[in-house]
């Protein structure tokens, strides 16, 4: 009798097989990748035990890169090439970037999202982010030595569908199965909600290095509703850092556009590195050197919290709106959740205190948090059986609509709208006679569309002629569970129909993404070279220590000649390294291996007669 193998769902086949998925929190300032091990999220360290990766990229001539801690230290020296924040740059084109001039950058004016001019050639911020993406998945697929089946990605809750859309751009380039965009601070939720069983009304206050989110959560049953959610995605710590700069400016009397791109680069570095020592320090010293001029005075808490008072402020009027729009009092929320490094900052966390209450919870590693909810998404979606089904109901941030006569919006899905979603509202023509309509769709808050965002533009041919107003037009949006649209319109007396999925205009096209992967492919080798080099260095790294500290232990167990021999086959090992051919390391590593064979087991035989030492056989 034949049987069948059954599933639940969206289960694995087998019960014994897990597929590998994780959760990637791709910050403004530092990105983190963490997994379900073992019933419990965790974030992946790197290979020096490091969870953070700084989220910067340097390129370099010959197509070669620096991404994380080894780009950071180049910030200062080679900040045109040195591209960190790109997470703000994400769907954004040049008129969308604010404080241009503060910004090392040499941008490029594109029709679409900006780029950037490096040594490497135009680089879109798109890009960038691949390049993060990239490393955490291969720190993924180290640590689990196989493949990974699917990613969750999260994104500020304030990101509209161009940035959303660019972010799984960036995530198709790093190869990685995105298994669903979620908001971070339902990300947040989810792994505060499961880890102290907490159940009520919420809010997640989301202060990162670029973004800002507050979001307004029910938590009940495994169930996790977003009621509303405000905030600015071009609002984060790095805003702190430049107020900081300006003030600090302001105070030598030293003009902005006076300074070089080291400057500005320097400046910033400095201003990050003060803001984060002001969180356990009432005063520390701002120290930089510029070229035309140094900076050297004593940066008071309460001076720092002066020139940062406004972004506060306005972090605290997106907070009131979002409470608003649920409908709640601030005496109803039951604790208020901080995520985002930048909630370190005292003043965040007194103001935040001061507005609810109450003291806000901060039990979980702010960096951490929204990795490790994302990670516990992941595993559930991909079809690991968790034991917890967690059901979360998102929502849309901005408004989506379309243009109608006279440049106005029509709005079909609202703001605070849970995903995923569908809406739909009938239009008719304008003119006797007229057989198409022209649809822009456009996303935002305001009744201009002059004053919205442009999404995409398509047209629906073929109505029969008819008189004005005959015509029965229904356009349908359809918002994914990762925020993303589509859009469908559809002549009801005819049936004629056209559909369109939004790639909005600030995305990459299909042949940009194509000849990107394309590229990507073509360095593969390469790429597979040089981790092979890396990881026969770090090898023969291991030998040469473990050897070495065998010698210093019991280096009289040899004689003369055999002593040199290993002295030769280390030196040729630390020339081989030196050398940067994989396979002449790996041959040199495997020749001290072979030739400290004999030495090993005198030392073994020597460790064995100690323990025997001054005992019978009737005791061992």
């Amino acid at each position: 009798m034949a049987l069948l193998q059954l599933s639940e769902p969206g289960q694995t086949p087998d019960p014994h097989q897990r597929r590998i998925a994780i959760g990637i929190d791709l910050g403004t300032t530092h990105s983190l990748v963490a997994s379900v091990r073992n019933g419990v999220s965790e974030c992946l360290p790197d290979a020096q035990g490091r969870v953070l990766l700084p989220s910067v990229v340097r390129y370099l001539e010959g197509s070669r890169t620096q991404i994380g801690f080894d780009a950071l230290t180049a910030q200062v020296q080679d900040p045109c090439n040195t591209i960190s924040s790109a997470k703000r740059l994400m769907g954004r084109g040049i008129n969308d970037i604010g404080n241009r001039e503060h910004m090392p950058y040499q941008f490029i004016d594109k029709p679409g999202m900006v780029t950037l001019q490096t040594v490497a050639g135009e680089k879109s911020p798109v890009e960038v982010s691949a390049e993060i993406l990239a490393l955490l998945r291969q720190r993924a697929e180290d640590t689990f030595d196989d493949d990974i089946y699917g990613a969750v990605i999260t994104v500020p809750a304030y990101f509209d569908d161009a940035q959303r859309q660019a972010t799984k751009d960036a995530a198709q380039l790093a190869r990685l199965n995105v298994l669903r965009l979620i908001n971070e601070p339902t990300a947040a939720a989810i792994a505060y909600g499961l880890d102290n069983a907490s159940e009520g009304v919420y809010a997640v206050y989301d202060l990162g290095g670029g973004t800002f989110d507050i979001s307004i959560l029910r938590l009940s049953q495994g169930v996790f509703e977003v009621v509303s959610t405000g905030g600015n995605s071009a609002l984060g710590g790095d805003d702190y850092d430049r107020a900081l700069v300006e003030w600090t400016l302001a105070k030598a009397g030293i003009a902005a556009d006076t300074l070089t791109a080291s400057d500005k680069a320097a400046l910033q570095k400095t201003a990050r590195a003060c803001k984060e020592a002001l969180s356990a320090a009432s005063s520390v010293p701002f120290s930089v050197q510029l070229a035309k001029a140094s900076i050297n005075f004593a940066m008071k808490a309460e001076d720092f919290e002066t020139a940062c008072a406004h972004l506060t402020q306005r972090t605290m009027m997106a907070v009131r709106k979002a409470l608003r729009d649920a409908g709640l009092a601030k005496d109803e929320v039951q604790g208020v959740v901080m995520v985002g490094g930048s909630t370190r900052m005292p003043q965040v966390r007194k103001a935040v205190a001061s507005f609810f209450g109450c003291e806000p919870l901060t039990n979980l590693n702010p960096d951490e948090v929204v990795a490790l909810g994302a990670a516990i998404s992941a595993n559930q979606l991909a079809g690991n059986n968790t034991g917890a089904d967690l059901l979360l109901l998102d929502v849309i941030p901005l408004s989506l609509g379309i243009e109608t006569m006279g440049g106005l919006v029509e709005r079909i899905v609202p703001r605070n709208q849970t995903i995923p979603t569908a809406m739909a509202q009938d239009f008719t023509t304008y003119q006797d006679g007229q057989t198409a309509l022209a649809l822009h769709v456009v996303q935002g808050e305001r009744d201009l569309v002059a004053d919205c965002r442009s999404l995409a533009r398509f047209e629906l041919r073929g109505i029969p002629p008819m008189v004005a107003g005959a015509a029965r037009i229904r356009v349908t949006f359809t918002v994914d569970a990762d925020g993303l649209l589509s859009v469908n319109a559809k002549e009801q007396i005819s049936g004629v129909e056209a559909h369109i999925d939004v790639k909005p205009s600030y995305g990459l096209s299909d042949d940009e993404i194509a000849r990107m992967l394309q590229d990507s492919f073509s360095t593969a080798q390469q790429d597979m070279r040089s981790r092979a080099l890396v990881e026969a260095q770090v090898d023969a790294d291991r030998m040469i220590l473990a050897t070495q500290s065998a010698l210093a232990a019991d280096a009289d167990l040899l004689n003369s000649s055999e002593r040199a021999q290993i002295d030769r086959l280390m030196a040729g090992l630390a020339d081989m390294r030196a050398n940067g051919d994989a396979a002449a390391i790996e041959a040199a590593t495997q020749a001290l291996a072979k030739g400290t064979e004999a030495f090993a087991a005198q030392r073994m035989n020597r460790g064995i007669q100690k323990a025997l030492a001054g005992k019978n056989i009737e005791s061992v």
